[in-house]
């Protein structure tokens, strides 16, 4: 059975729902400091962060633009349109993700949920906002 493309305000509502979750699930890490709340919230962080590059992908192909070649360009092409306001720090997501996986042996768990906690989900709810401002115009 075939299932209907979602529309940019369809994704927009995923992407709310996801980051109220990822909202709780900070409010526990901070709360509990374990490993397990902290491992919660990078899972949920990373799913939030997909749903916002997917949010980004469908408002681009809205207005006519891409297919891009991965979230840098993606990324990149945001930050031109002025949906995000810190390109820097959203390529920074990009590379942390990469760094965190845990397939790799660095123990990067704290600093990364520092990362977060005080920059990343800030920056999560900011482009919630512009995105509910664009997409109401």
């Amino acid at each position: 059975m075939k299932t209907l493309p979602q529309s940019c305000e369809q994704c927009l509502e995923i992407y709310s729902k996801a980051l109220d979750d990822l909202e709780l699930y900070a409010a526990r890490a901070k709360k509990l400091k374990t490993s397990e709340a902290n491992r919660e919230l990078i899972i949920n962080f990373e799913i939030t962060h997909e749903l916002a590059l997917k949010l980004m992908g469908k408002y681009f192909e809205k207005m006519g633009k891409g297919p891009f070649s991965g979230s840098r360009d993606l990324t990149v092409e945001a930050f031109h349109a002025e949906l995000i306001h810190d390109g820097k720090a959203w390529l920074d997501i990009v590379i942390d993700r990469i760094k965190y996986n845990p397939v790799y042996e660095m123990d990067s768990q704290h600093d990364f949920v520092e990362r977060v906690l005080k920059i990343y989900i800030p920056m999560l709810e900011k482009f919630e906002d512009t995105m509910t401002k664009k997409l109401d115009e």
